[in-house]
């Protein structure tokens, strides 16, 4: 999956189907960091992809909640 779909899906999704991929996305990332401690890991720049994309929800996130709710909610 590129990196324009990848968002595009992303901009389509609710603010709880983001929160939902984020946990399955940290959960990806947790496993992947394991495996790199074991010396399984094949890819080692697949961690720093997944933290980037992890961001790159968190930020959508953000701007979801804010234009939603507004500024009140922390």
């Amino acid at each position: 999956m590129s990196r324009l779909s990848f968002l595009q899906d992303l901009l389509q999704k609710s603010i709880k189907e983001l929160v939902a991929t984020k946990k399955d996305m940290q959960k990806s990332l947790f496993t992947a960091k394991m495996k790199n401690a074991s010396w399984s890991l094949k890819n080692t720049s697949d961690i720093r992809k997944m933290r980037k994309d992890i961001a790159r929800v968190n930020t959508l996130l953000s701007h979801k909640i804010t234009n939603d709710y507004g500024s009140i909610v922390k």
